[in-house]
């Protein structure tokens, strides 16, 4: 299915000419629950790694005071079956039982799996084929892998690993990659969803703006030719309608800008060379936020069925980045193949 980002209220251009040099093209990849293969684009799905590769791991000390519990990915997988199955349940009747005495004993059996040291082999995180996801990749590359520890590291986020490589190459790839015995939060172990990759215009952040331009933001007057039917049920003031609307789109996604919040904006030199790094994947706890309904899909206005498992921001993949932020992967222009950065905002 595909999915498509309903044009934007108006062009914001025509009002700010100077946004126009700024704008970036973003890919929203659009995860949604799916089977996919090792030949597909994904999130959370099995990945076309050559058989004779190791498998990498995670050789750092994980700190079990900071998960007093945890579950093996079978557990997670097992526990979202019984979630799913009680939410199902209280949709179509209201007055039912939270919990059958079967789903209670089942969550009660999981609670108490033993903590494991020792490396813990990576999890799949995502998989872009660049026929599906244009993004710059390294001389002769054209498949990104993102995989990453489930525990939590420096950030308080999983500690994420890039590996490009030519998909031609691989001609024997691996059946059976090795799993965790344990991950520290369930909302580490991505959903597999498949993609519908959809490109669209991204102006910066306001914080990334020179001053003059967030002043002529600030003004009203400079909005006065546009119907306020247009936009005043998308916003409560024109700063807002520009920030939630009009910049950067909300969920996973290739490319674009940085939605900041929980910081300041920041030089990112890359740890090879010192070019100045742009985003490469944003890694969202949501498909879209409070605030920014226009970044609906139009599909999914049209989608009569219930919405992801507890949550209202369309977390198809069920992940979670600290208690609802997005995990951005940032690369090198001049060579992707460069260590790579991190940045939760």
């Amino acid at each position: 299915m595909t999915f498509t980002t309903p044009p934007r209220p108006f062009d914001v251009t025509a009002l700010f000419p100077e946004l126009a040099p700024l704008a970036r093209t973003a890919t929203r990849l659009h995860p949604r629950p799916g089977s996919p293969t090792v030949h597909d684009s994904s999130v959370g799905g099995p990945l076309l790694w050559p058989g004779d590769e190791p498998w990498p791991y995670c050789d750092e000390p994980h700190d079990s005071r900071a998960s007093p519990e945890v579950h093996t990915p079978d557990d997670v997988r097992l526990l979202r079956r019984v979630r799913a199955a009680a939410a199902e349940r209280l949709r179509l009747d209201p007055e039912a039982p939270q919990w059958t005495a079967e789903e209670r004993a089942t969550c009660e059996r999981l609670a108490n799996r033993p903590w494991f040291d020792g490396p813990i082999s990576l999890l799949p995180v995502a998989q872009l084929y660049a026929r599906d996801v244009p993004f710059a990749c390294p001389p002769g590359a054209d498949l990104l892998q993102v995989l990453w520890c489930p525990f939590d590291h420096e950030t308080a986020t999983p500690k994420t690993a890039l590996f490009w490589r030519s998909s031609a190459t691989v001609t024997d790839v691996l059946d059976a990659p090795p799993e965790p015995p344990i991950v520290q939060r369930d909302c580490y172990l991505p959903e597999p969803c498949l993609l519908s990759p959809e490109q669209v215009t991204e102006y910066p952040d306001t914080a990334e703006l020179e001053q003059e331009l967030r002043d002529q933001l600030d003004d009203e007057r400079r909005w006065e030719t546009i119907d306020p039917a247009q936009y005043d049920s998308y916003a409560d003031d024109t700063s807002e309608l520009y920030l939630l609307n009009l910049s950067v789109a909300p969920g996973w996604k290739t490319g674009g800008w940085i939605r900041w919040g929980l910081g300041d904006p920041r030089p990112s030199p890359c740890p090879g060379c010192g070019t100045e790094q742009v985003p490469l994947l944003t890694i969202a706890s949501g498909e879209w936020e409070g605030g920014r309904d226009t970044w609906f899909a139009e599909e999914d206005r049209a989608d009569p069925s219930p919405p992801p498992l507890g949550d209202r921001n369309g977390d198809y993949t069920l992940i979670d980045i600290v208690g609802g932020y997005n995990l951005q992967l940032l690369a090198c222009p001049a060579d992707p193949s460069h260590p790579h950065t991190e940045l939760v905002q």
